[in-house]
């Protein structure tokens, strides 16, 4: 299994990123790059998982990858955009609870 193996599906994501994504990030260069080494991190996993697992997972902060085990030869693939702002403001530590006497 290898990267080309899952060249549909990398093609659809970079169109969907072409189109539709708004990135601060990365250019659509910098996105095949790292779409392509996130889909060798999550064949790694999925190749290296234990026997009572089903899937091979890879992330970093725009996108994560999932392959999952089926009927079939090919493991199914999902790649997902992770939305998020850069412009979000940190949240506020929470506040320590005290514990009831009882």
């Amino acid at each position: 299994m290898t990267i080309e193996t899952f060249e549909p599906e990398i093609a659809k994501a970079l169109d969907v990123y072409q189109k539709y994504i708004v990135c601060i990030d990365k250019t659509p260069d910098q996105f095949r790059s790292s779409i392509e080494s996130l889909m060798e991190k999550a064949i790694r996993a999925y190749q290296g998982r234990g026997s009572d697992l089903r899937h091979g997972i890879a992330l970093d902060r725009q996108l994560t990858i999932i392959l999952s085990q089926n009927e079939q030869p090919k493991p199914l693939c999902g790649i997902y955009f992770n939305l998020h702002t850069p412009y979000q403001t940190p949240k506020e530590p929470g506040k320590k609870v005290k514990k009831a006497k009882g």
